[in-house]
């Protein structure tokens, strides 16, 4: 039994976040996040359009994905371990912290991924590469539970 279900978000929501984009995948071509092989913890994420980092710069992918997943867990995101070891890039929060109630959020959960590029060179990612990928991880609660925010959006929007 799973913790988790991956879905694309609606076409609406796609289509807004991949404004001024082309050659981007339709959204019902965009492939669901899954293993390469049985023993791997990663769920891979294809880019669904060609997206070039420039050299020292960053770049946001919108990945069309959304998550929901049990109470208690929560989806960890980390760049592809080829694209460190050959490009250097990086996530550019460190890791993609993707919480259990960010899938209802206004912006339908869409998971979106900001790169950085340390080089001196720009770094192409091609449509359909596979460029990050995503952890399930359970987490514990502290005693000391207080009143909460309602989720409304992503990207540090509960520290607003």
């Amino acid at each position: 039994m799973g913790i988790a279900r991956f879905s694309r978000v609606s076409e609406r929501r796609y289509e807004a976040d991949m404004e001024g984009r082309e050659n981007y995948l339709p959204i019902g071509e965009v492939p669901l996040p899954k293993r390469s092989t049985r023993g791997s913890a990663g769920y891979d994420f294809v880019a669904p359009v060609e997206t070039v980092i420039p050299a020292g710069g960053k770049a946001v992918i919108p990945t069309g994905i959304r998550c929901e997943m049990q109470e208690g867990w929560v989806l960890m995101i980390f760049p592809r371990s080829g694209m460190g070891f050959r490009y250097q890039i990086r996530l550019s929060n460190t890791v993609g912290i993707i919480d259990g109630d960010y899938a209802f959020a206004e912006n339908e959960g869409h998971i979106q991924v900001a790169l950085r590029n340390p080089l001196d060179q720009e770094v192409l990612i091609h449509r359909g590469d596979r460029f990050c990928q995503g952890v399930f991880l359970p987490y514990g609660l502290a005693e000391e539970e207080e009143k909460f925010a309602e989720r409304t959006g992503g990207f540090g929007s509960t520290g607003k």
